[in-house]
């Protein structure tokens, strides 16, 4: 499973982007778990954000989905977390 992350807006505008793929990882059936329930909870157009608020662009296995802040659920807070923290 290939899971890619893009962040945009906040106070500086700064984009970033994060992709991991869960194939052959001893954790990939967490992440699918994870990353299932955050796409049940995803819009499919932008939602308006907050200003200086971020916007997320989740994409997994070629299905795209996208949240902003402050109204992320936990499940999407955790798995942005993760692929920006693990992700190349």
């Amino acid at each position: 499973m290939r899971i890619q992350v893009r962040r945009t807006g906040g106070f500086a505008g700064i984009e970033r982007y994060a992709e991991v793929d869960t194939s052959g990882r001893a954790d990939a059936q967490e992440w699918q778990a994870l990353a299932e329930k955050a796409l049940a909870a995803g819009r499919g157009t932008p939602p308006i954000g907050v200003p200086d608020g971020f916007s997320y662009q989740i994409t997994v296995d070629g299905r795209t989905v996208y949240a902003a802040d402050p109204r992320l659920t936990e499940e999407q807070r955790t798995l942005i977390s993760r692929v920006l923290k693990a992700g190349a």
